[in-house]
């Protein structure tokens, strides 16, 4: 009789950078912002301006202000997926995604906790729904949404990544490795979920086993895509931003007949 148990590998749990590797392999395409510049208001009241030059992003909002490298990625002709892996502010990242013909956007701030608490994911993340200055905005105000509640998908970033995430509650996710160095692999995890616009969904988790945390939007219109981005700490113990993205496929869900998930 084999003991599945004793398997070494399934004991050797990964870090971060290790997994997070080659994870951007089928991510979409970058795209530059040179000469773009705006305002967004956020729900509580507060502002964030963004200008953005062939490399990098000035800032000034939610208390600080700086000047970071970005990265983005357009997501739909209208839609703008963006991330400010800041250096001017060490363990913090800013993620933007906006919309240019509704002008609607969100705003997720991901920061590592000085220190690790039992029991509570060691990365944190903020949310904010945001409009664009300059005109009305039209459309559904994004938030919150429990439409992923029940779904399962497979998620391939590259010939060596493959997730099985299982959306659980408003609350959790769980999730699986199917091929990658996590293979065998799996938790459950506090996640978020905000609907952004018609099929566009912005997924969000943190880890309670390593320090990491990811802000992703998925695409489950036509195109089943997800671009997405983590902040955690490496191997070493150090802050480290990474890109990711990849192919969605959907592979069912289940409804609940009565009682519902939180």
């Amino acid at each position: 009789m084999t003991d599945i148990t004793a398997d070494p590998a399934l004991d050797e749990w990964r870090t971060y950078d290790e997994f997070a590797a080659g994870i951007d392999t089928y991510r979409l395409p970058n795209t530059g912002l040179a000469g773009t510049a705006f305002t967004l208001t956020l729900d509580d009241g507060g502002s964030l301006a963004l200008r953005f030059d062939e490399e990098s992003a000035h800032w000034d909002g939610l208390g600080a202000s700086g000047r970071d490298p970005y990265d983005a990625v357009r997501v739909r002709d209208d839609v703008v997926f963006v991330n400010l892996p800041l250096t001017s502010r060490e363990r913090e990242a800013l993620t933007i995604v906006f919309c240019t013909s509704t002008r609607r956007a969100t705003v997720v701030r991901s920061r590592i906790a000085a220190e690790a608490v039992e029991g509570t994911p060691q990365v944190g993340q903020d949310f904010w729904a945001a409009t664009i200055d300059g005109g009305e905005a039209t459309g559904e105000v994004p938030g919150p949404s429990r439409d992923l509640i029940g779904k399962r998908n497979v998620y391939r970033y590259s010939p060596h990544h493959l997730y099985e995430h299982v959306y659980v509650s408003s609350q959790r996710y769980a999730w699986q490795c199917l091929e990658g160095v996590q293979r065998g692999h799996g938790d459950m995890d506090l996640s978020t979920v905000w609907k952004f616009a018609d099929g566009l969904y912005l997924f969000c988790f943190r880890e309670f086993r390593i320090a990491v945390a990811s802000v992703w939007l998925h695409d489950l219109g036509y195109q089943l895509m997800t671009t997405g981005i983590f902040l955690g700490l490496n191997g070493d113990g150090e802050s480290e931003h990474s890109r990711a993205g990849g192919h969605i496929y959907p592979l069912g869900a289940v409804a609940y007949p009565d009682v519902q998930p939180v």
